[in-house]
């Protein structure tokens, strides 16, 4: 059963890089290093489990985003921007269909937010934001500014980690930054970056 629900959510992951191609293995990458994160802090494995999954899923509400929005090379304008803005609450409003998925569903609505409440769609704080979702909002940060996007470059790997640094206690959490920093080799290493 593990191995069906598994297969499962590759498809649905597949199905988002088919439309918006720019980000094409993105969710696998942040689902993986969510992984990461979640085992080195010892969470339970049920836990681990569930923040690998809302990793994974993290962006199926960009299934609700204009292509032309996802794609576009330029800087968005206001409409497009807020478009944009609201993928997480799509992406909650198809995962709560599930009784068994609310947690992970919940993980991926607050992706968004941020550590001193500038996020969205709700403008949570701290540790109202459940800790998946803080996990997952710094290995989507790393594996956008390390990929190519439709209207820049990748970032180089030192780039990136000096920005996760900088915006310590401002967007991420402080602690798991502190806690990632034996990890970056390994994602430099193994996670498709470059």
């Amino acid at each position: 059963m593990a191995e069906f629900f598994h297969d499962i959510i590759e498809c649905l992951t597949a199905a988002l890089d088919a439309k918006d191609r720019y980000t094409s293995g993105h969710s696998t990458r942040v689902g993986n290093m969510a992984y990461d994160i979640a085992k080195k802090i010892k969470l339970t494995n049920e836990q681990c489990d569930n923040i690998h999954i809302a990793g994974h899923l993290h962006d199926i509400g960009k299934i609700g985003v204009c292509e032309h929005v996802l794609n576009k090379k330029e800087k968005l304008n206001t409409d497009e921007w807020l478009q944009i803005q609201t993928h997480p609450q799509i992406g909650y409003n198809i995962l709560k269909k599930s009784d068994k998925l609310t947690e992970i569903a919940l993980m991926v609505l607050y992706h968004h937010e941020r550590w001193d409440g500038y996020g969205y769609p709700k403008g949570l704080k701290g540790i109202q934001i459940p800790l998946g979702a803080r996990i997952i909002a710094i290995c989507d940060a790393i594996d956008a500014m390390t990929s190519n996007r439709p209207y820049r470059n990748a970032y180089s790997w030192e780039y990136c980690q000096n920005e996760i640094y900088i915006n310590k206690g401002k967007q991420f959490d402080p602690v798991l930054v502190d806690e990632i920093s034996d990890l970056w080799p390994l994602w430099e290493k193994n996670l498709n970056f470059h």
